[in-house]
Order: structure tokens, then C-alpha cells, then sequence
């Protein structure tokens, strides 16, 4: 597996418990992305043993160019912000433009009422993420690995399709990790489908909050307690 060699084994382990018929179906590597050397992209550049949270999402951008085998990352975007506030991609990626916008209020520097362009423009910049990788790279400086509940994209009305055959790669996942103190965040409704699917994941200390596609993620309580003290929005 191209995967960080931490991962190797356990990474291995859950791709052979994947139903062959979808293993091959992988392995064709047409119709979908991220692509087969793309899907495991989180196992790649965070190691097992910097691992203290793992966040699922739903699955991987519905854009080839913004699906990079990343939870959240959009390939599509660079520069974060700009002097009028958020730069366009991030204004256009919704999920994105929440999220940015829960990381200034849980950082204490625009109020949870007024998150608007203007507000942000204001904003002093200096010290504070520039780009999309910046912000994957504070996400793993701080042991957070971005995996989605579906690894790969075809179309939205194959989404349950794709994440319910990665259940057994999630399953064999979680069973393997369960003594290691990891914490999981889970976004959105079909993240939380793992909840139903695998009930030994209440031994796990559980983060669940909506979707950032959800404007009601910007004030989230529990987005807004997890999400502080890592300062996601601060260049280290």
C-alpha cells in the first residue's frame, strides 16, 4: 500500500476486508476519484503514531480537481484569505467558508453574529494561515487525520453506495486502533452512519457536530470547544 509505513499493516488489513468484487472494482481505478494512488492520501503524510483524533467526513469532493484523498482539503483552492476577506474559491466551497468562519469565533476574533466578508477583511492577517495545504498541514500538526467515510467519489446518488462498502475498511480500522486513545469527529449525517453501523464506536470519546455545509456549524458548540485550542488559523 502507498501509505506511510506506520500504516502499512493496519492500512492493508482493512483493504483486504473490503468485498472483493469492490476490491477489483479499486483496482480498475476508472469512474471515480480520488484515483487508486490518490484515496489513501490521509495514511500517507500524518503517522500512526502522531494520530490523536481521526475526523470523518462524508466523501470526497464531487470536483476531479478538488478530490485529492483529503477530508475537507480542496484541491481547487490556495489562498484562504484575501483583502476583502475570503478569496473566492473558499467563498464558493460552503463547507470550507463555514468552517474558516467557525475558526475565527472559536479563536476569539470576530463574534459569532458577524462573520461576514467585511468582518474578515478586517481581520489582521500577519501570523495566520495562507493557504489551503497550511491549513491541512495545522490539522496534522495537531494529530488530526482527514479521512471521509467514503474514500471515493462517482456520483451523489452512489454516495451510501460507496460508504457502506467501505465499512468493513472502517470497521477493521476503528476495531485496531480502539486501545490507542485516539478521539473521533464526526461531520455530518452520513459520518454519523458509522455511529449505527458500528456500535463499538461509543468506547471511543466521540465528537459529533452538523456538517459545515450547515451555517449552523459556525456556532456549534461542540465545533467551537474541540476546535479552539488547536488554533487551526495560526501559521506555527
Amino acid at each position: 500500500m502507498m501509505v506511510h509505513p506506520s500504516w502499512q499493516k493496519i492500512v492493508r488489513a482493512c483493504y483486504d476486508a473490503l468485498d472483493q468484487p469492490y476490491r477489483e472494482f479499486l483496482e480498475q481505478d476508472r469512474g471515480y476519484f480520488p484515483h487508486h494512488d490518490t484515496f489513501l492520501n490521509a495514511f500517507k503524510t500524518l503517522r500512526l503514531e502522531d494520530t490523536k483524533y481521526i475526523l470523518f467526513g462524508q466523501d470526497p469532493y464531487p470536483r476531479k480537481e478538488s478530490a485529492i484523498g483529503y477530508a475537507f482539503i480542496d484541491g481547487l483552492v490556495d489562498e484562504i484569505f484575501t483583502d476583502t476577506g475570503l478569496s473566492k474559491p473558499v467563498n464558493k466551497a460552503t463547507s470550507l467558508r463555514n468552517f474558516i468562519k467557525m475558526l475565527c469565533v472559536a479563536q476569539g476574533v470576530l463574534p459569532h453574529d458577524n462573520t461576514s466578508q467585511q468582518a474578515i477583511s478586517q481581520l489582521p492577517k500577519e501570523g495566520y494561515i495562507r493557504t489551503i495545504f497550511d491549513l491541512k498541514e495545522n490539522f496534522e500538526k495537531n494529530g488530526v487525520l482527514l479521512l471521509n467515510t467514503s474514500l471515493i467519489f462517482t456520483s451523489k446518488k452512489n454516495t451510501m453506495r460507496h460508504a457502506r462498502a467501505f465499512l468493513p475498511f472502517m470497521d477493521t480500522l476503528l476495531q485496531t486502533l480502539k486501545d490507542r486513545n485516539i478521539e473521533i469527529i464526526l461531520f455530518g449525517n452520513t459520518a454519523k452512519m458509522l455511529e449505527k453501523k458500528l456500535p463499538f464506536l461509543q468506547t471511543y470519546t466521540l465528537h459529533k457536530m452538523p456538517h459545515p455545509y450547515n451555517v449552523s456549524f459556525i456556532k456549534d458548540p461542540t465545533a467551537l470547544t474541540l476546535f479552539a485550542p488547536m488554533k487551526l488559523l495560526n501559521l506555527s
